[in-house]
Protein backbone atom coordinates (compact mmCIF):
# COMPACT_ATOMS: atom_id res chain seq x y z
CA UNK A 1 0.00 0.00 0.00
CA UNK A 2 1.34 3.45 -0.93
CA UNK A 3 1.84 5.81 1.98
CA UNK A 4 0.28 9.26 1.55
CA UNK A 5 1.31 10.76 4.88
CA UNK A 6 5.08 10.32 5.07
CA UNK A 7 7.18 13.20 6.32
CA UNK A 8 10.87 13.96 5.94
CA UNK A 9 12.46 12.68 9.14
CA UNK A 10 16.17 13.26 8.53
CA UNK A 11 18.52 14.68 5.88
CA UNK A 12 22.16 13.62 6.14
CA UNK A 13 25.01 14.92 3.97
CA UNK A 14 28.24 12.94 3.57
CA UNK A 15 31.56 13.78 1.93
CA UNK A 16 33.22 10.68 0.48
CA UNK A 17 36.77 11.02 -0.91
CA UNK A 18 37.61 8.47 -3.61
CA UNK A 19 40.94 8.40 -5.54
CA UNK A 20 40.76 8.34 -9.35
CA UNK A 21 42.36 5.60 -11.46
CA UNK A 22 44.67 8.18 -13.09
CA UNK A 23 45.16 11.94 -13.09
CA UNK A 24 42.26 13.67 -14.84
CA UNK A 25 43.64 16.85 -16.39
CA UNK A 26 41.38 19.78 -17.28
CA UNK A 27 42.35 23.25 -18.41
CA UNK A 28 41.52 24.55 -14.90
CA UNK A 29 42.74 21.74 -12.62
CA UNK A 30 44.15 18.22 -12.41
CA UNK A 31 42.11 15.76 -10.38
CA UNK A 32 43.62 12.82 -8.51
CA UNK A 33 40.66 12.34 -6.19
CA UNK A 34 36.93 12.94 -6.45
CA UNK A 35 34.80 14.00 -3.48
CA UNK A 36 31.31 12.56 -3.73
CA UNK A 37 28.69 14.61 -1.90
CA UNK A 38 25.91 12.20 -0.97
CA UNK A 39 22.59 13.33 0.46
CA UNK A 40 20.54 10.71 2.28
CA UNK A 41 16.89 11.52 2.98
CA UNK A 42 15.08 9.29 5.48
CA UNK A 43 11.29 9.43 5.69
CA UNK A 44 8.84 8.49 8.42
CA UNK A 45 7.46 5.57 6.39
CA UNK A 46 10.89 3.91 6.27
CA UNK A 47 11.62 4.96 2.70
CA UNK A 48 15.06 6.42 1.92
CA UNK A 49 16.29 8.42 -1.05
CA UNK A 50 19.84 9.27 -2.11
CA UNK A 51 21.13 12.17 -4.20
CA UNK A 52 24.51 13.52 -5.19
CA UNK A 53 25.93 17.00 -5.78
CA UNK A 54 29.51 16.36 -6.85
CA UNK A 55 31.75 19.06 -8.34
CA UNK A 56 34.91 19.04 -10.46
CA UNK A 57 38.18 20.45 -9.17
CA UNK A 58 36.80 22.21 -6.11
CA UNK A 59 36.40 25.96 -6.70
CA UNK A 60 38.60 25.93 -9.80
CA UNK A 61 35.62 24.97 -11.98
CA UNK A 62 32.59 26.58 -10.36
CA UNK A 63 31.33 28.57 -7.40
CA UNK A 64 30.33 25.56 -5.28
CA UNK A 65 32.66 23.16 -3.47
CA UNK A 66 31.90 19.86 -1.74
CA UNK A 67 32.29 21.62 1.59
CA UNK A 68 29.90 24.45 0.69
CA UNK A 69 27.32 21.97 -0.60
CA UNK A 70 27.34 20.08 2.69
CA UNK A 71 27.33 23.23 4.83
CA UNK A 72 24.42 24.85 3.01
CA UNK A 73 22.29 21.71 2.97
CA UNK A 74 22.94 21.04 6.66
CA UNK A 75 22.53 24.66 7.75
CA UNK A 76 19.70 25.93 5.54
CA UNK A 77 17.97 23.32 3.38
CA UNK A 78 17.56 20.45 5.86
CA UNK A 79 16.00 22.50 8.72
CA UNK A 80 13.53 24.00 6.25
CA UNK A 81 12.35 20.64 4.93
CA UNK A 82 12.50 18.45 8.02
CA UNK A 83 8.98 17.44 9.03
CA UNK A 84 7.56 18.39 5.64
CA UNK A 85 5.56 16.18 3.28
CA UNK A 86 7.93 13.60 1.77
CA UNK A 87 5.44 12.61 -0.94
CA UNK A 88 5.60 15.98 -2.73
CA UNK A 89 9.21 16.51 -3.82
CA UNK A 90 8.23 19.16 -6.37
CA UNK A 91 6.57 21.30 -3.71
CA UNK A 92 9.50 20.82 -1.34
CA UNK A 93 11.99 22.00 -3.95
CA UNK A 94 9.78 24.95 -4.88
CA UNK A 95 10.16 26.15 -1.27
CA UNK A 96 13.92 25.71 -1.43
CA UNK A 97 14.23 27.59 -4.73
CA UNK A 98 12.03 30.42 -3.48
CA UNK A 99 14.01 31.00 -0.29
CA UNK A 100 17.61 30.27 -1.35
CA UNK A 101 19.55 31.71 -4.27
CA UNK A 102 22.10 29.82 -6.35
CA UNK A 103 23.50 26.57 -4.93
CA UNK A 104 22.53 24.58 -8.03
CA UNK A 105 24.61 21.55 -7.10
CA UNK A 106 23.28 21.42 -3.55
CA UNK A 107 19.72 21.75 -4.81
CA UNK A 108 20.32 18.98 -7.35
CA UNK A 109 21.56 16.59 -4.68
CA UNK A 110 18.58 17.25 -2.43
CA UNK A 111 16.04 17.11 -5.25
CA UNK A 112 17.44 13.81 -6.53
CA UNK A 113 17.17 12.27 -3.06
CA UNK A 114 13.56 13.42 -2.67
CA UNK A 115 12.52 12.10 -6.09
CA UNK A 116 14.43 8.85 -5.51
CA UNK A 117 12.47 8.34 -2.28
CA UNK A 118 9.15 9.13 -3.95
CA UNK A 119 9.82 6.78 -6.86
CA UNK A 120 10.73 4.02 -4.39
CA UNK A 121 7.51 4.78 -2.50
CA UNK A 122 5.50 4.38 -5.70
CA UNK A 123 7.44 1.28 -6.74
CA UNK A 124 8.60 2.72 -10.09
CA UNK A 125 11.96 3.70 -11.62
CA UNK A 126 12.86 7.38 -11.26
CA UNK A 127 12.46 7.82 -15.02
CA UNK A 128 8.71 7.22 -14.68
CA UNK A 129 8.33 10.45 -12.69
CA UNK A 130 9.70 12.39 -15.68
CA UNK A 131 7.53 11.03 -18.46
CA UNK A 132 8.83 7.48 -18.71
CA UNK A 133 11.96 6.09 -20.32
CA UNK A 134 12.23 5.59 -24.06
CA UNK A 135 15.33 3.39 -23.83
CA UNK A 136 16.89 1.01 -21.34
CA UNK A 137 20.49 1.94 -22.20
CA UNK A 138 22.39 5.11 -23.16
CA UNK A 139 25.59 5.47 -25.18
CA UNK A 140 28.59 6.50 -23.06
CA UNK A 141 31.66 8.39 -24.25
CA UNK A 142 35.00 8.19 -22.42
CA UNK A 143 37.16 11.20 -21.62
CA UNK A 144 40.87 11.07 -22.42
CA UNK A 145 42.52 13.47 -20.01
CA UNK A 146 45.98 12.26 -19.08
CA UNK A 147 47.58 14.98 -21.23
CA UNK A 148 49.97 12.42 -22.73
CA UNK A 149 49.28 11.59 -26.40
CA UNK A 150 50.67 8.05 -26.35
CA UNK A 151 48.94 7.19 -23.11
CA UNK A 152 45.63 8.56 -24.39
CA UNK A 153 45.88 6.50 -27.58
CA UNK A 154 46.63 3.33 -25.62
CA UNK A 155 43.71 4.07 -23.28
CA UNK A 156 41.33 4.57 -26.20
CA UNK A 157 42.51 1.36 -27.87
CA UNK A 158 41.83 -0.55 -24.66
CA UNK A 159 38.31 0.87 -24.44
CA UNK A 160 37.56 -0.11 -28.04
CA UNK A 161 38.93 -3.60 -27.49
CA UNK A 162 36.75 -4.06 -24.39
CA UNK A 163 33.70 -2.67 -26.25
CA UNK A 164 33.19 -0.18 -23.43
CA UNK A 165 33.49 3.14 -25.34
CA UNK A 166 33.78 4.17 -28.98
CA UNK A 167 33.36 7.93 -28.58
CA UNK A 168 36.22 9.85 -26.95
CA UNK A 169 36.27 13.38 -25.58
CA UNK A 170 39.70 14.95 -25.23
CA UNK A 171 40.27 17.43 -22.42
CA UNK A 172 42.53 20.18 -23.74
CA UNK A 173 43.25 23.86 -23.09
CA UNK A 174 46.15 23.82 -20.65
CA UNK A 175 48.80 24.06 -23.41
CA UNK A 176 49.22 26.28 -26.45
CA UNK A 177 46.50 25.99 -29.07
CA UNK A 178 48.95 24.60 -31.64
CA UNK A 179 50.18 21.92 -29.22
CA UNK A 180 46.63 20.97 -28.26
CA UNK A 181 45.51 20.72 -31.87
CA UNK A 182 48.54 18.56 -32.73
CA UNK A 183 47.71 16.30 -29.75
CA UNK A 184 44.11 15.89 -30.92
CA UNK A 185 45.02 15.27 -34.56
CA UNK A 186 47.52 12.55 -33.63
CA UNK A 187 44.94 10.74 -31.51
CA UNK A 188 42.26 10.98 -34.20
CA UNK A 189 44.73 9.73 -36.82
CA UNK A 190 45.55 6.70 -34.64
CA UNK A 191 41.89 5.81 -34.02
CA UNK A 192 40.62 6.53 -37.51
CA UNK A 193 36.99 5.65 -38.14
CA UNK A 194 36.95 3.23 -35.20
CA UNK A 195 36.55 6.03 -32.68
CA UNK A 196 34.63 9.29 -32.68
CA UNK A 197 36.83 12.10 -31.31
CA UNK A 198 35.47 15.27 -29.67
CA UNK A 199 37.23 17.96 -27.67
CA UNK A 200 36.41 19.92 -24.53
CA UNK A 201 38.34 23.15 -24.01
CA UNK A 202 36.63 24.16 -20.74
CA UNK A 203 36.60 27.87 -21.77
CA UNK A 204 40.41 28.06 -22.16
CA UNK A 205 40.59 29.55 -25.68
CA UNK A 206 40.00 33.01 -27.02
CA UNK A 207 37.64 33.43 -29.94
CA UNK A 208 40.57 33.85 -32.33
CA UNK A 209 42.15 30.66 -30.96
CA UNK A 210 38.96 28.80 -31.81
CA UNK A 211 38.76 30.38 -35.26
CA UNK A 212 42.32 29.21 -36.00
CA UNK A 213 41.75 25.72 -34.60
CA UNK A 214 38.32 25.06 -36.11
CA UNK A 215 39.22 24.25 -39.74
CA UNK A 216 42.26 22.20 -38.70
CA UNK A 217 40.15 20.10 -36.35
CA UNK A 218 37.42 19.73 -38.97
CA UNK A 219 39.95 18.50 -41.53
CA UNK A 220 41.23 15.93 -39.03
CA UNK A 221 37.73 14.57 -38.50
CA UNK A 222 36.97 15.92 -35.03
CA UNK A 223 33.18 15.80 -34.60
CA UNK A 224 32.41 18.29 -31.81
CA UNK A 225 33.95 21.23 -29.91
CA UNK A 226 32.70 21.81 -26.37
CA UNK A 227 32.75 25.25 -24.72
CA UNK A 228 35.89 26.61 -26.42
CA UNK A 229 35.55 30.15 -25.03
CA UNK A 230 34.34 31.72 -21.76
CA UNK A 231 30.78 30.89 -20.77
CA UNK A 232 29.74 34.53 -20.60
CA UNK A 233 30.65 35.19 -24.24
CA UNK A 234 27.36 34.17 -25.85
CA UNK A 235 27.99 36.41 -28.84
CA UNK A 236 31.33 34.69 -29.46
CA UNK A 237 29.71 31.26 -29.23
CA UNK A 238 27.15 32.39 -31.77
CA UNK A 239 29.87 33.57 -34.17
CA UNK A 240 31.77 30.27 -33.84
CA UNK A 241 28.55 28.33 -34.38
CA UNK A 242 27.85 30.31 -37.55
CA UNK A 243 31.33 29.48 -38.92
CA UNK A 244 30.21 25.84 -38.96
CA UNK A 245 33.66 24.24 -39.15
CA UNK A 246 32.78 21.81 -36.36
CA UNK A 247 29.54 21.75 -34.32
CA UNK A 248 29.80 23.85 -31.15
CA UNK A 249 28.44 22.57 -27.84
CA UNK A 250 27.51 24.82 -24.91
CA UNK A 251 28.41 23.48 -21.47
CA UNK A 252 29.53 25.93 -18.78
CA UNK A 253 27.33 28.55 -20.50
CA UNK A 254 24.30 26.41 -19.57
CA UNK A 255 23.39 27.02 -15.95
CA UNK A 256 19.75 26.14 -16.30
CA UNK A 257 16.61 26.97 -18.31
CA UNK A 258 17.21 30.74 -18.42
CA UNK A 259 20.61 30.28 -20.10
CA UNK A 260 19.16 27.59 -22.35
CA UNK A 261 16.46 29.96 -23.55
CA UNK A 262 18.96 32.77 -24.21
CA UNK A 263 21.33 30.48 -26.13
CA UNK A 264 18.49 28.91 -28.11
CA UNK A 265 16.96 32.29 -28.97
CA UNK A 266 20.23 33.55 -30.48
CA UNK A 267 21.19 30.12 -31.87
CA UNK A 268 24.54 30.38 -30.08
CA UNK A 269 25.23 26.63 -30.05
CA UNK A 270 24.53 23.53 -32.12
CA UNK A 271 24.42 21.19 -29.13
CA UNK A 272 23.48 21.52 -25.45
CA UNK A 273 25.35 19.53 -22.79
CA UNK A 274 22.59 18.79 -20.31
CA UNK A 275 23.81 18.30 -16.74
CA UNK A 276 21.46 17.82 -13.84
CA UNK A 277 23.80 19.58 -11.39
CA UNK A 278 24.52 22.53 -13.68
CA UNK A 279 20.76 22.86 -14.26
CA UNK A 280 19.97 22.95 -10.54
CA UNK A 281 18.36 19.53 -10.53
CA UNK A 282 16.33 17.03 -12.52
CA UNK A 283 13.45 19.41 -13.16
CA UNK A 284 15.79 22.11 -14.43
CA UNK A 285 17.63 19.68 -16.69
CA UNK A 286 14.33 18.44 -18.12
CA UNK A 287 13.41 22.05 -18.89
CA UNK A 288 16.78 22.63 -20.63
CA UNK A 289 16.16 19.57 -22.79
CA UNK A 290 12.65 20.75 -23.69
CA UNK A 291 13.96 24.17 -24.74
CA UNK A 292 16.62 22.52 -26.91
CA UNK A 293 14.07 20.23 -28.52
CA UNK A 294 11.77 23.16 -29.33
CA UNK A 295 14.69 25.06 -30.88
CA UNK A 296 16.02 22.09 -32.88
CA UNK A 297 19.25 21.95 -30.86
CA UNK A 298 20.87 18.53 -30.36
CA UNK A 299 21.39 17.05 -26.90
CA UNK A 300 24.35 15.50 -25.12
CA UNK A 301 24.05 13.97 -21.65
CA UNK A 302 26.82 15.57 -19.63
CA UNK A 303 28.47 14.72 -16.34
CA UNK A 304 30.20 16.39 -13.42
CA UNK A 305 32.14 13.14 -12.95
CA UNK A 306 29.60 12.04 -10.39
CA UNK A 307 29.68 8.70 -8.67
CA UNK A 308 26.93 6.12 -8.98
CA UNK A 309 24.08 8.20 -7.54
CA UNK A 310 24.49 11.24 -9.77
CA UNK A 311 25.33 9.09 -12.77
CA UNK A 312 22.23 6.95 -12.46
CA UNK A 313 19.99 9.94 -11.71
CA UNK A 314 21.27 11.51 -14.94
CA UNK A 315 20.78 8.30 -16.91
CA UNK A 316 17.22 7.92 -15.61
CA UNK A 317 16.37 11.43 -16.84
CA UNK A 318 18.28 11.18 -20.12
CA UNK A 319 16.44 7.96 -20.96
CA UNK A 320 13.22 10.02 -21.21
CA UNK A 321 14.57 12.39 -23.89
CA UNK A 322 13.07 12.03 -27.33
CA UNK A 323 16.50 12.35 -28.93
CA UNK A 324 20.01 12.12 -27.49
CA UNK A 325 21.99 12.43 -30.71
CA UNK A 326 25.41 12.83 -29.10
CA UNK A 327 24.95 10.17 -26.42
CA UNK A 328 26.19 10.75 -22.88
CA UNK A 329 29.37 11.08 -20.89
CA UNK A 330 28.19 9.12 -17.86
CA UNK A 331 31.46 7.34 -17.11
CA UNK A 332 32.12 8.94 -13.71
CA UNK A 333 32.06 5.75 -11.60
CA UNK A 334 34.57 4.12 -13.97
CA UNK A 335 37.10 6.84 -13.13
CA UNK A 336 37.06 5.92 -9.44
CA UNK A 337 39.16 3.29 -7.68
CA UNK A 338 36.33 2.31 -5.32
CA UNK A 339 32.70 1.42 -5.95
CA UNK A 340 30.02 2.56 -3.50
CA UNK A 341 27.36 0.09 -4.67
CA UNK A 342 26.57 -3.48 -3.70
CA UNK A 343 26.50 -4.26 -7.43
CA UNK A 344 28.33 -1.90 -9.83
CA UNK A 345 26.59 -0.13 -12.68
CA UNK A 346 26.42 -2.18 -15.87
CA UNK A 347 28.58 -0.89 -18.73
CA UNK A 348 28.62 -3.18 -21.79
CA UNK A 349 28.53 -2.83 -25.59
CA UNK A 350 29.42 0.87 -25.40
CA UNK A 351 26.40 1.65 -23.22
CA UNK A 352 25.28 2.17 -19.63
CA UNK A 353 22.29 -0.07 -18.93
CA UNK A 354 19.52 1.19 -16.68
CA UNK A 355 18.05 -0.99 -13.92
CA UNK A 356 14.31 -1.61 -13.64
CA UNK A 357 14.08 -1.50 -9.84
CA UNK A 358 12.30 1.43 -8.12
CA UNK A 359 13.92 4.83 -7.68
CA UNK A 360 17.50 5.05 -8.87
CA UNK A 361 17.42 1.26 -9.00
CA UNK A 362 20.76 0.82 -7.22
CA UNK A 363 21.75 -0.46 -3.76
CA UNK A 364 24.39 1.44 -1.80
CA UNK A 365 27.12 -0.28 0.22
CA UNK A 366 26.78 1.89 3.29
CA UNK A 367 29.45 0.01 5.24
CA UNK A 368 32.02 0.80 2.54
CA UNK A 369 30.80 4.38 2.25
CA UNK A 370 31.13 4.78 6.02
CA UNK A 371 34.75 3.67 5.84
CA UNK A 372 35.53 6.23 3.15
CA UNK A 373 33.50 9.19 4.40
CA UNK A 374 35.33 12.28 5.55
CA UNK A 375 35.30 12.88 9.27
CA UNK A 376 34.89 16.29 10.86
CA UNK A 377 38.26 17.73 11.97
Amino acid sequence: MISTSAVIACIETLLVDVPTIRPHKLSVATMNCQTLVLVRVRCSDGIEGVGEGTTIGGLAYGEESPESIKTNIDTYFAPLLKGGDATRPGAAMARVRKLFQGNRFAKCALETALFDAQARRLGVPLSELFGGRLTDAVDVAWTLASGDTGRDIAEAEAMLEARRHRAFKLKIGSRSVADDVAHVIEIKRALGERGDVRIDVNQAWTETDAIWAGPRLAEAGVSLIEQPIPATNHAGLKRLTQLAHVPIMADEALRGPVDAFALATSRAADVFAVKIAQSGGLQGAAAVASIAAAAGIDLYGGTMLEGAAGTMASAQLFSTFGSLKWGTELFGPLLLTEDILVEPLKYTDFKLHLPTEPGLGIAFDWARIERMRRRAP
